[in-house]
């Protein structure tokens, strides 16, 4: 299934004409590779939170890491740098003394915050039909 296709059954009135499939696993597209790209740097568990947490409004550095529990101060800054380099997340320094910057979602980020949100609503009501899965899966193995 082609993202295309995908795109067609959650949106019928997307005019499948205007966009030409795209196989994200098609290795020879220069654009599979862009949405692999996209993909793997939304798709990592932190990436996810931090997008999650500033859906709601701008939040300083130590109130992100305080709301997202396990995430290490080196990993929340590299992942606040990638997220704003990729356009989802900005970065504001006022001079004051102390210093403060404040992290927000940009539009993009705030578009993106839809999916996520759904994707954290899909995993909450499906965990335990996947946990049982795991157990069984585990049982069976052993």
């Amino acid at each position: 299934m082609t993202i295309t296709d995908a795109a067609l059954r959650l949106d019928p009135d997307l005019d499948a004409c205007s966009t030409a499939p795209i196989d994200p696993c098609g290795a020879e597209s220069s654009e599979a590779r862009v949405i692999r790209d996209v993909l793997s740097r939304v798709g990592d568990k932190w990436s996810l939170l931090v997008i999650r947490m500033l859906h709601d409004g701008p939040l300083r550095f130590t109130q992100l890491q305080r709301s997202i529990d396990g995430i290490s101060h080196r990993m929340l800054t590299q992942t606040l740098r990638n997220l704003e380099r990729d356009g989802l997340v900005s970065r504001t320094s006022y001079p004051e003394i102390p210093p403060r910057v404040e992290y927000a979602a940009t539009e993009l980020g705030r578009s993106l915050a839809l999916p996520v949100l759904g994707l954290v609503e899909w995993a909450s009501g499906n965990h335990a039909s996947i946990t049982t899965a795991r157990d069984a899966f585990d049982a069976a193995r052993d």
